[in-house]
């Protein structure tokens, strides 16, 4: 590992501790909430300032409906989902089919799923049960709410927020550790919050003053599901699910169990510290002693007996995981850089790393908002898994990327049959799904094809970055070639070359209603034709012979359309719509170089777009995205600028969270992106001349450090 750039190599651990992040108060009304979390990828656990989840309220995420509000700190898994009984139909949930439209294409009549009610910005009117509950289900959900309770005369109450003083929070990088105290009521607390990197293990240290008067309790309350946008908790329902507590071991166990969902957790606290029911889905953990220990171990189904580590072995776990974590793979520093934006963009790569790791890592692509709280009901969408994992093979972490990747193969039977009822061979991956793989009705999701590509690619990056790259050829082989058959039967020899679509949304989903016109979207015309290319190439490099009808796709893509000297988003009116992602420019950036794209053109769309376009309709990944087009056409201050631009969708909070609205609070795809960006931009990417930092200005202000990146291709 070799540092590129002046000076010796990295002191990582100063370069990581810098950034670490403090928190001296709850959020006031007119601050954005910016709680911190802890977690390894399949559980995370989001905190206020007092370590736990005390003040809820506090840290509000608006429903776009209108519904009543959510909250930011959750305590979420890869593997916690509901589904809601369907009344009246003997258990048997609704079928898709219910919900599908004959459209007509260039192959014929195609049965698509659809959504016959409105869908617009934050309002969802269904046409019928079928819509509404293939929408709403299957949802993620909150495993439990853990913060504190005061305990007088047996009564345990919340405390109050102005209870709350000397705040001191500080959440450790390098360890993965938060620590809070303060004090309450005047009793000074404080409690230690750490999850195990290994285990769905939480385990927490409250270390305060007995009062027998006024005595602190750790309180546990489990919610029934919900189906809600972005509110994963219904504590209205208590009686349509239950909480089991029994002796287990040395600790307790909960058995939950929410329709046709079961899940538990095992509670192992340290003498004095037994559970007590105190409500029909709450238990209290009475803190009795100066110090009280409780570890809490999560898991889908019923209880196994396996032991719950300790905290002491939880903490030191820990610590051993992001040491590692930091020591390893990439790095970036700007230190001696003169631009005063060089601190602000060090930090955000610092924090976007360990957001990334700690929501974006999982058993499962990840949704837009991890593991903190629930967008789109916790379903993940699969044209930002780019966002939010190409990164890591970039970043010389591949196997973060792998954990979910392999997802794809066990959804294979389902996309095969969606390929084969759209009349194409291979298999179209869906947009928006749960861990099953069903899409949902909608006039957008069933007609996005972006993410066709997207496997391709991250296998791509997991190959060029492994030590192994002939594992990782057969590993994925099938997914790579199931996507590639399908991208070659789905494009149509025209006049002009092989086109796509009708119908279809591109990824502007500004088109969605001229979808059954659509045709040629520049972005995904270029991204089809170079990852065709890479799927004969994986072809090559297994010893098998070429598929004709990609080359001949790939090599024959129609040319995207050029409108007044630049590229247009589509190529039939009205062309190009200024507002949300200006994909066209992501053709050649996101997109390596094809031969269908000319430079010359694409700068001149880069400069129309930065001149015109309504950057408030944008989202957080668009900047990153840019940043790298601008990179790759030889302008490193346009994509500094572009990476940096000091609009609201591109805000990063003080815990690193990219946020984008109310009800879309945090954003990980624009942390993703901005590691993608960032590679590229430091690393380069192959026939850029063996540049430093290519993506940065060599004019002395920025000065660019880094150790263990690879490049783009």
């Amino acid at each position: 590992m070799t540092a590129s750039g002046p000076g010796p190599r990295i002191d990582r651990r100063a370069l990581v501790d810098r950034h670490a992040v403090e928190v001296t108060g709850l959020p006031t009304d007119d601050t954005a909430p910016s709680p911190l979390s802890v977690g390894n990828g399949e559980l995370c656990f989001t905190v206020d300032v007092t370590g736990l989840q005390t003040f809820p309220e506090r840290y509000p995420v608006a429903d776009p409906s209108g519904a009543r509000p959510g909250t930011l700190l959750g305590t979420m898994s890869s593997w916690g989902w509901h589904s809601t009984p369907v009344p009246g139909r003997g258990g048997e949930p609704y079928a898709l089919e219910e919900t599908m439209r004959v459209y007509r294409t260039p192959r014929g009549p195609v049965p698509y799923v659809d959504m016959r009610g409105d869908l617009g910005a934050g309002t969802e009117s269904p046409a019928s049960p079928a819509e509404s509950w293939l929408r709403n289900n299957p949802h993620r959900l909150d495993l439990a709410r853990i913060g504190l309770v005061v305990t007088r005369d047996g009564a345990p109450r919340p405390p109050d927020p102005g209870e709350l003083s000397e705040v001191r929070q500080r959440l450790d990088l390098w360890t993965g550790v938060i620590v809070s105290r303060f004090r309450l009521g005047g009793t000074p607390v404080t409690i230690t919050t750490v999850c195990h990197p290994e285990r769905d293990v939480l385990a927490l240290r409250v270390e305060t003053v007995p009062d027998g008067d006024a005595a602190l309790a750790v309180r546990l309350a489990f919610p029934y599901g919900s189906e809600s946008w972005n509110n994963a908790a219904d504590w209205t329902r208590p009686e349509a699910h239950s909480s089991t507590v029994r002796p287990s071991g040395e600790g307790h166990v909960v058995e939950r169990a929410l329709d046709d969902t079961a899940y538990h957790l095992t509670l192992v606290s340290s003498p004095g510290g037994e559970p007590a029911r105190i409500g029909q889905h709450e238990l209290a953990v009475p803190c009795r002693a100066p110090v009280t220990e409780l570890c809490v171990a999560f898991g889908p189904g019923r209880p196994d007996d396996a032991d719950v580590p300790g905290f002491a072995e939880t903490l030191a776990a820990s610590a051993r995981h992001w040491e590692r974590f930091w020591t390893t793979g990439g790095a970036v520093e700007l230190a001696g850089s003169r631009d005063e934006r060089a601190p602000e963009l060090e930090r955000r790569v610092v924090l976007s790393q360990y957001l990334t790791a700690i929501h974006c890592a999982g058993s499962l692509p990840p949704q837009e908002t991890g593991l903190m709280v629930n967008s789109w009901r916790g379903r993940f969408h699969l044209e930002m898994h780019w966002w939010h994992g190409a990164h890591f093979p970039l970043w010389g972490r591949p196997e973060l990327l792998e954990r979910g990747l392999g997802w794809y193969e066990t959804i294979l039977p389902s996309a095969r049959e969606t390929a084969r009822r759209q009349g194409c061979a291979g298999a179209r991956w869906p947009k928006q799904v749960g861990p099953d793989g069903r899409e949902g009705p909608s006039p957008i999701a069933p007609f996005l094809i972006w993410q066709q590509p997207h496997p391709i690619f991250l296998a791509e990056l997991v190959r060029r970055g492994s030590d192994a790259p002939a594992d990782v050829l057969r590993r994925y082989a099938d997914v790579v070639f199931a996507s590639a058959a399908f991208m070659a039967d789905f494009a149509v020899k025209g006049e002009g070359g092989y086109t796509l679509g009708p119908p279809l949304v591109p990824a502007q989903e500004s088109y969605a209603d001229l979808r059954t016109e659509l045709t040629n979207p520049t972005f995904e015309l270029a991204y089809w034709a170079w990852a065709l290319g890479i799927a004969q190439r994986w072809r090559a490099m297994l010893g098998l012979p070429p598929e004709p009808s990609w080359a001949r796709v790939a090599e024959g893509m129609a040319r995207p359309y050029v409108r007044d000297g630049v590229y247009a988003a589509v190529d039939v009116p009205p062309y190009t719509v200024h507002e949300d992602h200006p994909s066209m420019l992501y053709a050649l950036g996101v997109v390596p170089p094809t031969g269908l794209i000319d430079p010359d053109i694409m700068r001149a769309t880069l400069r129309h777009v930065l001149d015109t376009w309504s950057w408030e309709t944008t989202w957080g990944w668009d900047y990153p995205a840019i940043a790298m087009t601008a990179a790759r056409l030889g302008e490193p201050q346009t994509a500094v600028d572009a990476l940096l631009m000091p609009v609201a969708k591109n805000t990063h909070l003080p815990n690193g969270h990219n946020r984008q609205t109310p009800y879309l609070p945090i954003y990980l795809p624009g942390n993703g992106g901005l590691l993608s960006a960032i590679a590229l931009m430091a690393a380069g990417w192959d026939g850029d001349g063996d540049r430093h930092a290519p993506g940065f200005p060599a004019d002395g202000t920025w000065t660019v450090r880094h150790e263990g990146l690879h490049r783009m291709p």
